[in-house]
């Protein structure tokens, strides 16, 4: 009964099938939003910025075994990726508690275009601009 009906809702949603258009548009986040923080176990405004991966040591043991590997002759010892599928990321969000200071990840859809909290200038401008 229950399952059969959102079934036949999922069904009828709207289904973008141009792949192009997935993540063509610019995604805009304000820098703070009241999100539920597991640290406080009730919503709270956080902070939000943008995910980066941390520099690389070379220290890992996978760095080791392959700069050992490569020592001496006989060339590249492991294959080289060249075939890369995908053209975006998808955009993690660091949320971080203004009151207990704990952080999460949060990811959203791949995009191209992505910036925090300003405000798009897009066709209004302060005086008339074109049709002055």
């Amino acid at each position: 009964g229950r399952q059969a009906v959102s079934v036949a809702i999922l069904a009828q949603a709207p289904y973008q099938s141009d792949p192009a258009s997935w993540f063509g548009e610019m995604v805009n986040i304000p820098k703070t939003r009241n999100t539920y923080c597991r640290k406080c176990k009730k919503h709270q405004p956080h902070k939000v910025s943008q995910y980066k991966t941390g520099k690389k040591t070379g220290k890992a043991q996978g760095d080791r075994r392959y700069e050992k590997k490569q020592k001496g002759f006989g060339g590249q010892t492991k294959p080289v990726f060249h075939k890369k599928a995908k053209t975006t990321k998808k955009i993690v969000l660091k949320l971080e508690c203004s009151k207990c200071k704990a952080k999460r990840m949060k990811p959203i859809k791949r995009t191209k275009h992505f910036e925090l909290g300003t405000d798009s200038k897009k066709g209004k401008s302060e005086y008339g601009g074109k049709y002055r």
